[in-house]
């Protein structure tokens, strides 16, 4: 293929057509950052033609650090038995969701370690104490965790996922993806494999249980691998139309083992370029969530004209990605603000991506932000 196919394909993406994956291969290592983040922009127009952005008040909290997985690209977690490892308490998880509420937070993103002494009825129990005593959504257990429950307490994944979502589990994030191609996977010691991943994501559709999907890329992928998940997602979602966002970052390298190797963050513009391939790659996943938090407002506010319609949370509390160098931070007035300078109306809503809020015209939103 030459590059005076590059317009052809890029014309045929605008009228509409899907790209096989090895009509994206060329697509994505020739065609102009610009044309491709205008081409996003304008799916994003079309899937959202109200010009609003959405975002979340939630909190990230992490119950455990305590993993019986060794990620080379984590700085998080502590092997079992470590000084340093912790579980909180039901109390301290109290504590933090209250917190969360008084802040104007509409839910919890909750993830952890994958420990090996929790019982279920320690999860189940959580869910439902959560939700006899707030009002609150319970956005949580990443496909890694699921998978381990299932391994560790001897029972199908379906089985785990009934007991999670009548205790009160409302969608899943979509953590621990990376890159789902294996035989990229391989090399970096993940808490499952990507077929595994995939396979927990489609009985959590076929339950009805909306979830995310993410990437994380800049760890020593190529374009192939990169574009072999997106085709991952996108023939997943095709089946069971359960992914209600997807959301790409860049790998964060500091005082992770795989840093030594890949110390260099990408660049804000390889990002972008990034975020508006996979808009236009994943034309069936309603939303698409610029990260802020890995490359900061002025790249998110751009971000907003490459595809993304969400920026995501103010993230009350994170220690994962802060772990590994990430130190971008912002309150909800930061957002909004961000949201407004880029030309969008912001509106908070939970994790389901419903809306808690009528939209303020443009104009309104501006003037509020700066009060």
């Amino acid at each position: 293929m030459t590059e005076h196919d590059i317009p052809r394909l890029l014309g045929r993406i605008e009228e509409g057509h899907r790209l096989s994956a090895a009509e994206w291969l060329p697509v994505a290592r020739e065609a102009p950052d610009a044309l491709l983040r205008e081409l996003a922009d304008r799916m994003r127009a079309r899937l959202h033609p109200d010009g609003v952005v959405c975002y979340v008040i939630d909190r990230n909290i992490n119950y455990t650090n305590v993993c019986t997985a060794v990620c080379t690209f984590c700085a998080f977690y502590r092997k079992p038995g470590h000084a340093e490892g912790y579980v909180l308490g039901y109390d301290e998880i109290f504590r933090k969701v209250e917190e969360t509420l008084a802040l104007g937070g509409s839910g919890i993103l909750m993830q952890g370690g994958l420990h090996p002494d929790l019982p279920l009825d320690w999860y189940v129990g959580l869910l439902r104490a959560l939700k006899a005593r707030y009002r609150i959504h319970l956005h949580c257990f990443s496909p890694p965790e699921i998978h381990a429950f299932a391994k560790l307490f001897e029972l199908p994944v379906r089985e785990v996922l009934v007991r999670l979502k009548e205790a009160g589990l409302d969608s899943i994030p979509g953590g621990g993806a990376e890159i789902l191609v294996d035989s990229f996977r391989r090399r970096r010691a993940t808490k499952c494999t990507g077929v595994e991943w995939l396979a927990v994501m489609e009985e959590a559709h076929r339950l009805s249980i909306p979830t995310t999907a993410t990437m994380m890329f800049g760890m020593g992928e190529t374009i192939e691998h990169r574009l072999g998940h997106l085709e991952l997602l996108r023939q997943l979602q095709d089946r069971t139309g359960g992914f209600i966002s997807f959301i790409p970052w860049t790998f964060q390298p500091d005082n992770t083992p795989l840093g030594k190797a890949f110390p260099d963050r990408l660049p804000a513009e390889e990002y972008l370029r990034w975020l508006a391939i996979c808009r236009l790659y994943l034309d069936s996943i309603p939303n698409i969530q610029v990260s802020w938090l890995t490359q900061g407002l002025e790249a998110a506010r751009l971000g907003l004209r490459s595809g993304a319609n969400d920026i995501g949370s103010i993230m009350i509390e994170e220690n994962v990605i802060s772990a590994a160098g990430a130190h971008h931070r912002t309150e909800e007035a930061g957002l909004r603000q961000a949201i407004v300078d880029g030309g969008f109306t912001p509106c908070k809503r939970n994790g389901a991506y419903h809306r808690l809020e009528e939209p303020r015209p443009a104009a309104q939103a501006r003037v509020a932000a700066h009060a």
